[in-house]
């Protein structure tokens, strides 16, 4: 993690124009085919959250946009990237729990079955300061078509929701709300991101 000049990157004019906006978080709603993840899951017994963490950030290392971070009114750029998750605790509560990414999806498994599991007994959030984080959250009481997250201008990393998957004929859809500070990126690369994680699904 190091700071960065923003007008030395390609953010310098979404820098100038969203850092100080009142709303400054976009988000973006996109129906997904999970398919082939709940496939994997009944037959290699794999968690589908841990599946779909896996792809969210192997999606994502390949957009360079979401290396950089807007903090305190300063862009920083990150060398790694984590994946964060929302675990219920032995108390019946929610702890946070941040997965550094792996391309290895054993190595990525190991990691993320270890520190959950830790996180629930615990009842300890574990953060990864030196990572640029993106949240998730799996609110699979129900479905749901769309989230929208709030600013609270401390917390502007990307976070995506998502709810119940839905069976639709011999499909298992699912709606994703993907929330992002436009100083970070812009829709095209948001939109970008999207293909490519249901690319990464289906490729799984």
């Amino acid at each position: 993690m190091r700071e960065v000049d923003p007008k030395k990157t390609s953010r310098a004019i979404a820098f100038e124009l969203w850092m100080k906006a009142p709303n400054p978080m976009v988000t973006i709603t996109k129906t997904l085919d999970v398919t082939n993840l709940v496939k994997i899951c009944k037959k290699r017994n794999k968690k589908f959250n841990m599946l779909l963490d896996y792809c969210i950030g192997k999606a994502a290392t390949e957009i360079e946009e979401f290396y950089l971070l807007p903090v305190n009114e300063k862009l920083y750029r990150y060398d790694f990237l984590a994946i964060n998750t929302i675990v219920k605790n032995r108390q019946g509560g929610i702890s946070s729990c941040d997965i550094s990414y792996h391309n290895k999806l054993s190595e990525f498994e190991t990691e993320y079955l270890k520190y959950t599991k830790e996180v629930a007994i615990n009842i300890m959030d574990r953060n990864l300061d030196d990572h640029m984080v993106i949240g998730t959250s799996a609110m699979i009481e129900t479905e749901i078509d769309s989230v929208i997250g709030m600013n609270s201008g401390i917390y502007n990393n990307p976070f995506l929701f998502w709810g119940r998957y839905r069976k639709k004929w011999f499909k298992y859809c699912l709606p994703i709300s993907f929330q992002f500070h436009h100083t970070q990126m812009d829709g095209s690369h948001a939109a970008c991101f999207l293909e490519k994680l249901q690319k990464e699904i289906l490729a799984m």
